[in-house]
């Protein structure tokens, strides 16, 4: 019988595959230790999220190509993760410091619950142990500070801005810096130069996502944001109904324009359960995330029912994912928040940032 080796091992999982990735664990890296004790042998696999929806499958196939060897009778996986920064979005655009990757949140439409699913998307990943930013950015409408709270305010030290912390992820949002009962009342310039504050003058600190809450359509907020930073991702959100559809379709398109992939679409208000008897009610029309991501070619991340808990939660600051984590809509927000994440990791392997060059002028 040969030896037991850390090189039989390797050998032994090079014909394993990350699923979403469809390359060797081995030839990507992602095999980090081989601990080999008599006939038992432990494996340790980094993941290229903490989020990944597959790291069941991955576990099974590793122990299956381990076992197969001969001497071997017990095998462990253990698990890290290290995510990857995404190279998607315009060329020479600077990234945020220690920012890894950043998620736009976009509707083509208000009033689809845009902001619900970026707050229980950004609180979600951090669940799944990533270390997460959100910033509001819709800034005629801030919801974030509502929907969220704050267990500590933004602060400023030395001329930057401190983000406030809620739920474990760092939030930043102009609702936390103006009287709530007053509107804001600007041009399109002066928004721009708050967002591009945001983006340079906020201590977001060492993340692995930051997700950016977008207003509804296709303005001012949304060029300043594709012009200064790279964006890594967008997740669409959008409703079952055709009118909320139709927008959703120009959202979509405004980012494939700025070299931006679409991570998928979330489908919100997809149908309505009666907690007395059960039955299941399409209120918006049914099945039209699906129609849209199947012709563009983008995943639908998942759909989200119409649920009372979802309300409660966003009128007292407690999301459904932390109020009602054992709910299926918590758990539905948990998978798209999984899907987008897998998602981003493929595009970080296919297209890893490079660092960008900024050229002086000469005096």
């Amino acid at each position: 019988m040969s030896e037991l080796t850390r090189e039989r091992v390797l050998e032994a999982l090079r014909p394993v595959q990350d699923p979403e990735l469809h390359r060797s664990l081995v030839d990507l890296g992602m095999i980090k230790e081989v601990t080999i004790e008599g006939a038992s042998v432990r494996v340790q696999v980094e993941l290229t999220t903490p989020a990944c929806p597959l790291r069941e499958r991955i576990r099974e196939d590793v122990e299956r190509a381990v076992r197969a060897l001969p001497g071997v009778q017990t095998v462990e996986v253990g698990f890290s993760s290290r995510v990857r920064a995404a190279g998607t979005g315009l060329p020479d655009r600077q990234p945020i410091p220690g920012v890894k990757n950043t998620i736009a949140v976009a509707s083509g439409k208000g009033g689809v619950g845009k902001s619900t699913v970026a707050v229980n998307l950004a609180v979600a990943l951090a669940q799944e142990g990533a270390t997460v930013g959100l910033l509001d950015a819709d800034v005629y409408g801030p919801s974030i500070p509502l929907m969220l709270g704050a267990e500590e305010q933004p602060g400023l030290v030395d001329n930057k801005i401190i983000p406030g912390r809620a739920y474990g992820i760092a939030v930043m949002s102009v609702g936390y810096i103006l009287d709530p009962e007053k509107a804001l009342i600007w041009r399109g310039p002066l928004v721009s130069q708050l967002i591009r504050q945001f983006l340079s003058d906020v201590q977001w600190g060492d993340l692995d996502y930051l997700v950016i809450d977008l207003p509804p359509g296709t303005g001012d907020v949304q060029l300043t944001l594709v012009q200064t930073i790279p964006l890594s991702g967008a997740i669409i959100v959008t409703t079952p109904q055709d009118v909320a559809l139709a927008d959703a379709i120009k959202g979509l398109q405004m980012f494939r324009e700025v070299k931006t992939p679409v991570l998928g679409i979330v489908e919100n208000m997809s149908y309505f359960v009666c907690p007395h008897c059960g039955h299941v009610a399409e209120i918006f029309g049914s099945g039209g995330g699906e129609r849209v991501a199947n012709k563009y070619g983008v995943p639908l991340l998942g759909q989200i029912p119409i649920d009372p808990a979802v309300r409660e939660g966003g009128d007292r600051g407690v999301p459904v994912v932390v109020g009602q984590p054992g709910s299926s809509t918590a758990q539905a927000f948990r998978e798209a928040a999984r899907q987008a994440a897998a998602r981003l990791s493929v595009e970080a392997v296919k297209k890893p940032r490079k660092p960008v060059m900024m050229l002086q002028p000469k005096r």
